[in-house]
């Protein structure tokens, strides 16, 4: 059994070996504690984001601790995989960081989890305009959106890109999550979109009921 507050802090102390090992020995013992160990993980990555703003980390540091997240999310995958169902479809979904947000660490993550789940991810980067957005959804189909921030202005791009939907009339025909670490759930209601998270798990969750 892994001690997963150990998990935690290792992630925290940005130990890459022992992260390897705790998360290897998951798997090792059948994967059914992988959501366990990546909430533990993203305890992790919250301790980081606290040595951030405490000067003592710095932007080479969140780099690094983003790399481990998403090397986490592939030792873990085959657990993750396993839950989402054989046989399934892919569902096709849009996500990317909106307009004026060039942050990419967390959308990343959200990302591996969700191809780990079995999702077509159309990730369409960083600084996406509304527009681009709308017109993809159009093009290809999507009707599942992920939209990701990390700046107090991406609430407002959110708002933006879910008007910018409406004013297509296609608002109906699509399910929007937001995440980030201004989003809330009074940040969901003034957005206008349809749920919203704080991690990689919920995220996963909320999009597989609406594939």
């Amino acid at each position: 059994m892994v001690d997963f507050e150990a998990l935690a802090k290792a992630m925290g102390d940005l130990d890459e070996d022992t992260v390897n090992s705790m998360l290897e020995k998951v798997m090792e013992e059948g994967g059914s504690e992988a959501n366990a160990a990546m909430e533990a993980c993203q305890k992790g990555m919250e301790i980081v984001g606290q040595l951030f703003e405490d000067g003592e980390y710095f932007v080479g540091d969140l780099i690094y601790a983003g790399e481990l997240m998403t090397n986490a999310v592939d030792i873990l995958k085959d657990a993750f995989t396993a839950d989402a169902g054989e046989g399934q479809p892919a569902a096709k979904m849009i996500l990317c960081t909106v307009k004026d947000d060039l942050h990419d660490i967390g959308k990343n993550i959200v990302r591996s989890m969700l191809q780990a789940a079995g999702f077509d991810v159309v990730d369409l980067g960083i600084d996406v305009p509304a527009e681009k957005i709308v017109e993809t959804a159009k093009k290809e189909d999507i009707h599942i959106i992920a939209l990701s921030g990390v700046l107090t202005l991406a609430v407002d791009s959110m708002k933006k890109t879910v008007d910018a939907f409406t004013a297509a009339g296609m608002r109906e025909n699509v399910k929007i999550i937001i995440g980030g670490a201004p989003v809330s759930e009074g940040a969901c209601a003034l957005v206008g979109a349809d749920e919203w998270a704080h991690s990689p798990q919920k995220t996963v969750s909320v999009c597989r009921a609406w594939a």
